[in-house]
């Protein structure tokens, strides 16, 4: 289905973009083929690659389907419904979302099937969705469910609100010094046997997320507890009828997930493994391009990084260092710094970026040592890949994609 993706205007409150006098529509932008080093752009300036985006939402697609796993990447990643209806078009089951102010932006675009991969406890929260889903009987919501606390919650909202649809949760198993989630398989079973006594909540399956554990064997271990959560809330009757869903899946450990959940192993019982990965649509140049799955799976895809900051070099105070007008407030630095990949002269030639690194961040300012590669002119633009794409979205509310010959063919726009 279509989303409704909202039509934006652009002017001068828009960062990256020049545009003095002018309030357009961003349609009106773009058809004017902007080529981003001769447009009226100003630096620095974050562009997302039309190609690699969609060899990325195809690569997941296929390798979701190749295995028989349904998918819902995560859509806090980026928030841009342009990006949605791609992962959607691509076969997606829905979108993920990590709050419910995610969940009620989601819905003003169309988006049909949301899971919150979150306990939902705010009273207004639970009212909206509870009248939401009676309003629109085609628009499916699971959430989490970690606690009796959440559970009262869902309760006393049930009460306010009439209607006839149950509202579906999945059980939340974290594992010790984790995230959120019930500790042990006892845990899942007692919390889901609790909610099995509120009129109107279902229990649906269960959930949980790998992704912030160490190593391959561990993510395994926990997934293989997740499995027996599942097979143990089937054995006591308490997942309502149609499929059991069991998800699982950041975008560190997709493959194991695979290895563990995928296949008919639930008996008596039809089995919806739901993977939730979300920063594959972008990939990027420094955390996820040394922890993809696809470093160890190499025959199964690849991915390309798609986001690249171009910064330009305001000041050279020393030999070896070089300050770049890119800061916090323009790329993300939480699991890495950017990685310089490209000087590109005053003149248009362009070098590889090789022997350059990036020291440290400001808020507006990059240290750049330069001891081993060429010597940049103040003036002269890098292009830099980022580190962690699901902080670098947020900080643009509007991103340019852009096509071989960096001339944009869309602009991005984000809802956070």
């Amino acid at each position: 289905m279509a989303l409704r993706i909202p039509t934006e205007h652009v002017d001068w409150r828009t960062k990256g973009l020049w545009l003095p006098g002018a309030r357009l529509p961003a349609a009106e932008f773009v058809a004017a083929g902007y080529d981003i080093f001769t447009g009226p752009f100003s630096w620095p300036l974050l562009v997302l690659d039309r190609d690699a985006v969609a060899h990325n939402v195809a690569t997941m697609a296929d390798y979701t389907a190749r295995h028989g796993l349904a998918f819902a990447p995560h859509g806090k990643t980026t928030m841009a419904p342009v990006l949605f209806q791609q992962q959607l078009d691509a076969g997606a089951w829905g979108i993920t979302l990590a709050a419910a102010s995610q969940v009620l932006t989601a819905r003003g675009f169309g988006v049909p099937r949301i899971f919150l991969a979150n306990e939902l406890l705010d009273p207004l929260a639970l009212r909206w969705v509870i009248a939401e889903r009676e309003r629109d009987p085609s628009f499916e919501l699971l959430f989490y469910l970690d606690s009796t606390d959440g559970l009262d919650a869902i309760r006393a909202a049930l009460a306010e609100v009439t209607g006839d649809r149950p509202l579906e949760v999945v059980v939340e198993l974290g594992h010790a010094h984790g995230r959120t989630g019930v500790r042990s398989v006892a845990d899942v079973v007692s919390l889901a046997r609790a909610a099995a006594e509120v009129p109107r909540l279902a229990v649906a399956g269960v959930s949980g997320y790998e992704g912030g554990l160490s190593t391959v064997d561990e993510a395994r271990g926990f997934l293989g507890t997740l499995r027996e959560a599942a097979e143990a809330l089937v054995a006591f009757d308490l997942v309502r009828p149609g499929p059991v869903v069991v998800s699982a899946g950041g975008s560190a450990y997709f493959d194991t997930v695979t290895e563990v959940l995928s296949g008919d192993w639930l008996a008596r019982r039809e089995l919806l493994v739901l993977l939730r990965s979300g920063s594959y649509v972008t990939h990027d140049d420094g955390f996820y391009r040394a922890k993809t799955p696809f470093n160890r799976i190499g025959a199964e895809g690849s991915l390309i990084p798609a986001l690249t900051v171009w910064a330009q070099v305001t000041s050279t105070p020393e030999p070896g260092l070089a300050l770049v007008a890119m800061g916090k407030r323009d790329a993300p630095y939480d699991e890495g710094l950017p990685v310089p990949k490209t000087l590109r002269r005053a003149d248009g030639g362009t070098e590889p970026a090789a022997g350059f690194t990036v020291r440290r961040f400001n808020d507006q300012h990059a240290y750049l040592d330069t001891s081993g590669g060429p010597t940049p002119r103040p003036g002269d633009l890098i292009a830099f890949g980022i580190s962690h794409p699901c902080t670098a979205f947020d900080k643009w509310r509007v991103i340019p994609m852009v096509d071989a010959d960096h001339r944009v063919v869309d602009l991005i726009h984000t809802y956070f």
